[in-house]
């Protein structure tokens, strides 16, 4: 059984880590927005669930510009969540509880509310309050066209021009102003706020866009559309560590320094690296010395599909190794469709056009969505390595695609002029009861409409209901605590087409059939099956994973 206490450094290695986006956890003050106090007061859910620790999206001062990811202040409470008082009885409350306590940093950027962009729109050019962030001079015979061709996330020219003519650099929204962290003052501010949260318990920290923090800013700047695409997309094309944004190797010197502060405490504190580079290059983030683990996204990208999920496990597995790191493996997150509705759309489906269907091209059978999800839980929760479980998946709830257009809130949806839906159909408010105007989300309403089919999604609906998938997630959980040693595998040979097999260090296996049909069970004790078994217990059923001993 691995040593998850706080007195085991590496209690992080195994963990199953479990995701809060705040806003749409729970409701303790009924304004219809999740706060702090409403995740305190819902801890003994995680707790029971068996989770090792909780990760919160941030909770800091934001106009929500990006569902809190532009924040206004690194080192306090947005009020409408709470106060920095309520983080610490959360912290408090969760510590009683045996969970270990993350939080989100959100480096790259800061809210263009924060006091240092407005001063520096204030000082103007030229100003040190400017040398803060990216601010440069446009192209063009009056400065009319922006410095480059480089794009936002969101899309668009990721540069903004402010009245006195020269343009600052926002890889995401507007309102999110890029660091310069070629500046030391910015540098000094972070080492400030890790120590900060540090000082108040946490446990560790998600680093967010961790890829992006250094630039090229060596004159003249560099456009990347020479190589044919821009953004995340010239990474394959152009020579490692050279794209002018994007995944510098300078960014490293960044976490080495971190990990001097992480390495002061006891027992030190943890981080995870967000970085969307190929998987040789993402694991440099999760060296030793640095952030210590990166989001494993390519096993979240993989299709329904035996082999394809092997090479990434494979590769996964040896990144990780080959730096002294532990995998990580993710399914849902609140960027991505849950994986109950990804699962089911055919191979190759546009996902956003899916979305802007209302999810009803192609229609989802969810009926399968939620068969392939309790599979593939299994299946990750059987890996080495640390899973990432998002808030509402041991609930099986599915994408809400069908959000009206007039209720979006993330600035996807206009930053692309209505062409790319976004993210709220994953951010939509949990339901913990069957009835209310919230599911029980809070007394009054939710800041996003929940279907009337969550009412059956509910935890009061699944708790103590044999074969639900909330009492699936609970029974996962305390088995895989009692099972989990060593962080390696063994591939079983001469298995199904279609059928992923593999055998832990300590003896038990993990079987998926990733088919539509049936295919013969392996011999072995049965611990733990996502569905039930066919043919009278000796055959294992399609999309389906199991345990044995």
């Amino acid at each position: 059984m691995p040593d998850l206490s706080s007195r085991n450094p590496d209690w992080w290695r195994q963990a199953v880590v479990y995701q809060v986006y705040p806003r749409s956890f729970a409701d303790a003050d009924g304004d219809g927005l999740g706060d702090l106090r409403g995740v305190t007061d819902r801890l003994t859910h995680l707790a029971a669930l068996g989770v090792d620790a909780v990760w919160l999206s941030p909770f800091y001062p934001s106009e929500l510009a990006d569902g809190g990811y532009d924040v206004a202040d690194h080192r306090d409470v947005d009020p409408r969540l709470g106060t920095l008082d309520d983080f610490d009885a959360m912290v408090a409350e969760a510590h009683r509880l045996g969970l270990k306590v993350i939080v989100d940093i959100v480096p790259n950027h800061t809210s263009h509310l924060h006091p240092w962009f407005q001063e520096a729109l204030r000082r103007g050019p030229g100003s040190a309050a400017r040398e803060r962030y990216v601010f440069h001079d446009g192209r063009g015979a009056h400065g009319e066209l922006p410095p480059t061709d480089w794009q936002s996330v969101f899309g668009g020219s990721a540069w903004r021009r402010v009245p006195d003519g020269q343009w600052y650099l926002h890889l995401f929204a507007a309102e999110q102003p890029d660091l310069n962290w070629g500046h030391d003052e910015v540098r000094a501010d972070f080492r400030t706020t890790l120590r900060f949260w540090s000082d108040r318990g946490v446990d560790g920290f998600r680093v967010d866009v961790a890829h992006a923090l250094t630039k090229d800013l060596t004159e003249p700047l560099r456009d990347v559309g020479a190589v044919g695409a821009t953004g995340e997309e010239a990474l394959d094309r152009l020579p490692p560590g050279s794209h002018p944004y994007y995944d510098r190797d300078e960014v490293h010197e960044v976490y080495r320094d971190w990990r001097k502060i992480f390495d002061a405490y006891s027992p030190p504190r943890t981080a995870v690296a967000e970085a969307w580079v190929p998987g040789a290059r993402r694991a440099l983030y999760a060296r030793p010395d640095e952030l210590g683990q990166a989001f494993n996204f390519e096993y979240l990208q993989t299709g329904w599909d035996a082999e394809e999920l092997r090479a990434v496990i494979a590769g996964s597995l040896a990144a990780a190794h080959a730096v002294g790191a532990s995998a990580t493996w993710v399914l849902s997150n609140h960027d991505v469709v849950r994986h109950a509705s990804r699962l089911a759309l055919p191979p190759g489906t546009d996902e956003n056009t899916w979305l802007l269907s209302g999810g009803h091209a192609p229609a989802v059978d969810p009926d399968t969505g939620l068969r392939r999800a309790r599979a593939a839980t299994l299946l990750m929760l059987a890996l080495p390595g640390s899973s990432y479980l998002y808030q509402g998946e041991e609930l099986g709830l599915p994408e809400v695609a069908d959000l009206p257009f007039e209720v979006l809130q993330d600035p996807v949806w206009e930053q692309t002029g209505h062409v790319r839906k976004g993210r709220d159909g994953c951010r939509v408010p949990l339901p913990w009861a069957t009835t209310g105007p919230s599911y029980g989300f809070g007394a009054g309403g939710a800041w996003l409409p929940q279907p009337t089919s969550f009412a059956a999604y509910a935890v009061a609906a699944q708790d103590g209901v044999t074969g639900s998938t909330l009492e699936l997630y609970r029974t996962a959980l305390r088995l895989r605590r009692k099972l989990l040693e060593g962080e390696d595998l063994t591939w079983t040979r001469d298995t199904p087409p279609g059928v992923l097999a593999f055998a832990r260090s300590e003896g038990w296996r993990c079987v998926t059939n990733l088919t539509g049909a049936p295919v013969p069970l392996p011999p072995g004790e049965t611990l733990l099956s996502s569905a039930p078994l066919a043919d009278d217990g000796r055959a294992l059923g399609p999309d389906t994973t199991v345990w044995l001993a």
